[in-house]
């Protein structure tokens, strides 16, 4: 692992845990067209995937009433939804290491860009990372190839071979390989290890200890 200079961490589900925040926040956007949501746990299909497209894909939503519910989503969200969240156990612990081995860390997610960063610097986790790169708030930049790429122009990283991006869902492991880049699939967040494997995920771990030791295995 030490031929890994550039480490690309995902955010929902692997850095933190922030189920409760995005179900309660699309259960609000929800309920603004009349959908009760009784048991929000079914909102977890939420987590990773691009906002507008699982509006689009679970309820049926058209386009513009997709980009409404995502306004409704923001309300609830920017104030209340975005701290219903906490960093796993750990992960803290694992940056204060590869950091301290001069590995450039960067946050790569499809959430905005704007929030990530309020995310990062809330948790205190920014002096970590060299980049939070995320989406746009007005929708676009929102694939995960997408926001891999612009965190490699930015860094000037020239192509994915010094590079692993680690996720929980098939995004992040689909994303590092329209790169090349190698990829980790975590199971602490919120896919399960036949999404990561059917999506090609180099390696599979547990636990942020078994992330840990494959990281930093001396």
């Amino acid at each position: 692992m030490d031929s890994y200079q550039n480490i690309l961490f995902d955010l929902d589900g692997t850095i933190t845990d922030s189920g409760k925040g995005i179900t309660n926040s699309v259960a609000y956007a929800l309920r603004k067209f009349d959908i009760e949501i009784k048991d929000t746990s079914e909102l977890r299909k939420f987590i990773g995937p691009p906002l507008h497209d699982s509006f689009v894909k679970f309820y049926q939503f058209s386009n513009s009433d997709a980009s409404k519910a995502i306004e409704y989503y923001r309300e609830y969200y920017k104030d209340q939804g975005i701290f219903e969240n906490y960093v796993f156990n750990g992960i803290e612990e694992l940056l204060k290491q590869l950091k301290a081995k001069d590995k450039t860390l960067v946050v790569a997610t499809s959430k905005p860009e704007y929030f990530a960063n309020i995310i990062i610097k809330h948790f205190k986790l920014d002096d970590y990372f060299s980049l939070v790169a995320g989406s746009h708030m007005d929708g676009t930049r929102v694939n995960k190839d997408e926001i891999i790429q612009h965190a490699m122009e930015t860094l000037q990283i020239k192509h994915g071979n010094h590079s692993i991006m680690i996720g929980d869902r098939k995004f992040d492991i689909l994303g590092a390989k329209h790169h090349q880049m190698k990829s980790i699939g975590v199971l602490f967040g919120f896919g399960n290890h036949e999404e990561l494997e059917k999506a090609g995920a180099d390696y599979i771990v547990d636990t942020v200890q078994d992330l840990s030791d494959l990281l930093l295995p001396y």
